[in-house]
């Protein structure tokens, strides 16, 4: 007998365990210390705990997966019905394969990872048993979300992942930015959640059920048109979870939550999940053309439109925050081309994992030296004073931007090759984006090097920064090694491409210019952004205040290129226009009502009145009204 199943149950049964525990299990032993200072001690240790024993049982699984053959890598699990109403029969079923095995590596491996660095980031909060129970909640919605076999039970972790990082986001909810920010991730992600709620009422009505084998296996008999309709709602569920265009607003604001839960959102779970949803859904995308095309346009803007905004802000967590929504296009548009853009978007996701984490934590341990700060333009010089962090960072830059041999390279690289061959013009179009692309991360991130760890110390005379902790640069130094040797080891002999093989197909690109002249172009590319930021950050001197005078597009990328403005002036304000006005019919409605009653009511006491009880009046009545009758008679009859 298999212990997979079993296995399968535990990988998000442990982290959804310590989660209950850490926020339900009652305050033991007495004492003069607080009720969170006593339970302080063992809950993040029991958190950690339940992160690495489920990245543990990630390993044993994987290990039991490589041991099968290629076409038999899949282990399902039903746990119980669910759903059993008249023919529509939902479980609660958990699937293994190539695919969600990749994400469930990625999800526990980063995840411990940050686990283990928020034990030194957290020490000193006085919630920080609460923070790691939210941390624990947010790895079990995330694997429920990749390990579902059915679209009820991946939408009940989409949704618990969304409940997860408000209460992130919102940690600090003392401070009126963060809880306003929770609040603002919360709204759009529900904008996103409606289309994939209605998608999944279509595949109800298309196809009878929400299993993945079933919806599947059955999608080429449906219409275009309703596998457009699918397609485009959940591309829309696919925006607000991965912050691209036009439901990006948000992400930026997030980084108000604790500099671990940028880490978790950004490198390992809430923004991959949309890239997952579009891969995963690739049966019923792949028939409607028009979706697939949307998919792509979608993360081409955002490719462009995070890398802009990157390159105008000072806050460090805010420029890494603007390039995962960049990075996430990347994937996006990739995953728009289908099966020959599959593979490189997920070895993007993966390589992304490792270097996105390490670059938040390497910030996070820059503002836990320098008193919280996080505007660059008051670092610099920071190479000496935190030599493990410029060591690990630097990794992580330098996957990002592509330089080879580093992870970023690898992946990126083939982003780029499957966009120049795509059909007809679009693929000279989309491979100049990418390029575009790939220039202006070099010079943000090229940027951030220098304004933060080169060139002369522009300190407050308080500030005296210092290394981290041990159990903060540990999870650096091994996030670095994955920046470093993730790229190569996937693309190796086309290593991962082949283990995706049995879920998504295989089909390679038919590249249209030599993928020699593919990478020449890349580092190209590259070495321009660089150089540009070299010549602007380096050898001109970094102001300690933005200056002024700045050119429109600077201008508007300071302000996320507007989007707020145009989501208050498209949504907000017409929708708080079209509220009121509802309310305004609904008093009004409701003044009619009380006018109809009031008038039934004041002909019930006039009725009421000639009510008296007495047989003498009731009697003249009678006699009133049959002198009336034969009046009327005698007026009216024949002459």
């Amino acid at each position: 007998m298999t212990l997979g199943p079993a296995l399968l149950t535990a990988l998000p049964l442990l982290p959804l365990l310590g989660a209950a525990i850490l926020l339900l299990a009652p305050a033991v032993s007495t004492g003069a210390a607080s009720t969170e200072e006593r339970q302080a001690g063992w809950g993040p240790a029991l958190a950690c705990a339940a992160a690495i024993s489920s990245f543990a049982v990630a390993l044993v699984l994987l290990i039991e997966l490589l041991g099968r053959a290629a076409e038999d890598r899949t282990i399902t699990h039903t746990v119980f019905t669910w759903v059993p109403v008249a023919d529509l029969r939902i479980g609660m079923g958990l699937l293994l394969d190539p695919l969600s095995m990749s994400f469930a590596l990625l999800i526990t491996g980063v995840g411990s990872l940050i686990h283990i660095y928020s034990l030194g980031y957290m020490r000193d909060d006085p919630a920080r048993r609460r923070f790691f129970a939210y941390l624990n909640l947010f790895l079990a919605a995330m694997l429920m979300l990749v390990l579902a076999d059915n679209y009820l039970g991946l939408y009940l972790g989409w949704e618990g992942v969304g409940l997860a990082s408000y209460l992130l986001i919102g940690f600090w909810a003392h401070k009126p930015t963060a809880a306003t920010a929770a609040k603002k991730a919360f709204i759009i992600n529900r904008v996103g959640d409606t289309g994939l709620a209605i998608a999944m009422m279509i595949l109800i009505a298309t196809f009878g059920s929400l299993a993945f084998d079933v919806v599947f296996a059955t999608a080429p008999e449906a219409g275009t048109s309703t596998l457009t309709a699918i397609g485009l709602l959940l591309l829309l569920a696919a925006c607000g979870k991965s912050a691209q265009v036009p439901l990006q607003a948000w992400l930026g604001d997030a980084m108000e939550g604790p500099t671990p839960v940028s880490a978790l959102i950004h490198a390992a779970t809430m923004v991959t999940a949309g890239v997952y949803l579009v891969i995963r859904s690739g049966p019923l995308i792949e028939p409607a053309p028009i979706a697939g095309h949307a998919i792509v346009i979608v993360g081409a803007v955002t490719l462009l439109f995070g890398a802009i905004i990157g390159c105008a802000k000072d806050d460090i967590k805010k420029v890494l925050a603007a390039s995962t929504m960049s990075q996430i296009g990347y994937m996006m548009l990739a995953a728009g081309l289908g099966p020959i853009g599959y593979a490189f978007a997920l070895m993007h996701l993966i390589t992304h994992g490792f270097f996105k984490a390490g670059l938040f934590l390497g910030a996070g341990s820059v503002m836990h030296a320098m008193n919280d700060e996080t505007d660059m333009r008051r670092y610099g010089g920071l190479r000496a004073a935190m030599p493990i962090t410029f060591l690990t960072f630097g990794a992580g830059y330098l996957a990002i931007i592509g330089v080879p041999p580093f992870a970023g390279f690898f992946s990126k690289d083939k982003i780029i090759e499957a966009a120049f061959a795509a059909e007809g013009a679009s693929g000279i179009i989309l491979g100049s984006v990418t390029l575009l692309g790939a220039a202006l991360t070099a010079y943000y991130m090229t940027r951030v090097m220098l304004m933060t760890f080169l060139g002369k110390a522009r300190w407050a005379e308080d500030q005296h920064p210092h290394e981290a902790s041990p159990s903060m640069t540990g999870p650096m130094i091994l996030l670095a090694i994955g920046s470093v040797a993730a790229g190569g080891f996937l693309a190796l002999g086309d290593r991962f491409a082949h283990w995706l093989e049995p879920v998504i197909g295989s089909e390679h690109p038919e590249p249209r210019i030599p993928i020699w002249a593919t990478t020449t172009l890349a580092l190209a590319a590259v070495a321009i952004g660089v150089l540009i930021a070299y010549r602007q950050h380096a050898a001109r001197g970094v102001p300690t205040t933005a200056p002024a005078d700045v050119s429109p597009l600077t201008r508007a990328a300071r302000r996320d290129l507007h989007g707020d403005t145009i989501n208050e002036t498209i949504f907000e304000r017409p929708g708080r226009h079209l509220a009121r006005g509802l309310a305004a019919a609904d008093n009004q409605l409701g003044r009619a009502v009380i006018a109809v009653g009031s008038l039934s009511a004041a002909a019930s006491r006039m009725m009421r009145a000639t009510q008296t009880g007495y047989a003498r009046s009731y009697a003249l009545a009678m006699l009133a009204g049959s002198a009336l009758i034969l009046a009327a008679f005698w007026i009216g009859g024949p002459r």
